[in-house]
């Protein structure tokens, strides 16, 4: 990867900063009242609320605002997880011997095989109360009403890391055959030595391409679990809870639009945001689609 930060991925880089710092001081902005339910309940965009308001009331731009802090949040932290284990796992497995390789390979392949709703719905049910009593027992309150979004962000990076284990593999598998790795062996360096100082730095530039590709997939991931309402819960909101929220008031009688239309904009701007670094990144280093 060049030093040059790639042409093609400016403009993309640009609308994501001005999107995350919209969502992270946007809320700033509001008055204290408006941010409590008001007294006209599905109002359309108006100068007033330039998103209109959903059925309490609630300025649909401070939520989707709020809402967009939660999907980011569980975007790059649940991308950062998946990051970590893939990348030491696809590490450990490209430098290892044949059996143990395969054998880990083969365990990727098992998780594969594995539905992400059924995980994710036993990795909730299992450990959301358990988490929620030990977070009283601390006193961390704070915990206790996040439990459910923090179980969220684990389990969606957990499942995500599959793909980052075989990428990161099949690059060390590469790597690990370049004479400066045959020389640090001969030299004596450990094992992890060489995985540290000469493995994992040239793995820089594929890791940081495919974890801006791995945020947009938790953040879709997320949305879907709370489109059906198994993610994010009340009173908390996402982008994905909005976009339900707004396909309930779709009927034939009154129709509140905006509720759906501007959820899914902001989605679906970020996403394309994300994906476009992510390819511009990719192309500039000559990664190929895997």
């Amino acid at each position: 990867m060049t030093g040059t930060f790639p042409k093609s991925a400016s403009f993309p880089a640009l609308a994501l900063g001005i999107m995350v710092l919209t969502v992270l001081i946007g809320p700033l902005f509001f008055p204290e009242a408006d941010a409590l339910p008001g007294s006209e309940t599905y109002a359309p965009p108006s100068f007033t609320h330039f998103c209109g308001t959903d059925l309490n009331g609630r300025d649909l731009l401070l939520r989707l605002l709020e809402g967009g802090r939660i999907s980011l949040l569980v975007g790059i932290c649940g991308a950062a997880i998946s990051l970590l284990i893939g990348t030491a796992y696809g590490l450990i497995a490209g430098s290892s011997t044949g059996s143990l390789d395969n054998a880990m390979m083969r365990f990727v392949d098992i998780l594969y095989s594995v539905p992400r709703l059924i995980f994710i719905l036993i990795f909730i049910n299992a450990f959301n109360e358990r988490l929620q009593l030990a977070a009283s027992r601390h006193g961390w309150d704070w915990l206790v009403g996040s439990s459910r979004l923090v179980i969220l962000i684990l389990s969606l990076g957990i499942i995500e890391w599959l793909t980052m284990a075989r990428i990161v593999r099949g690059q060390t598998l590469t790597l690990r055959e370049r004479p400066y790795v045959a020389a640090a062996r001969v030299l004596g360096e450990g094992y992890w030595t060489i995985l540290w100082r000469h493995l994992l730095p040239n793995l820089a530039g594929i890791v940081l391409v495919y974890l801006t590709l791995a945020i947009p997939s938790v953040i879709i991931d997320e949305a879907f679990l709370s489109f059906l309402g198994l993610g994010v819960q009340a009173p908390q909101s996402s982008w994905g809870s909005l976009l339900a929220e707004g396909a309930g008031a779709i009927n034939p009688i009154h129709s509140a639009w905006w509720l759906l239309l501007f959820p899914s904009l902001a989605l679906l701007t970020t996403l394309l945001g994300l994906y476009s670094l992510g390819n511009a990144l990719r192309r500039s280093i000559g990664v190929k689609n895997h």
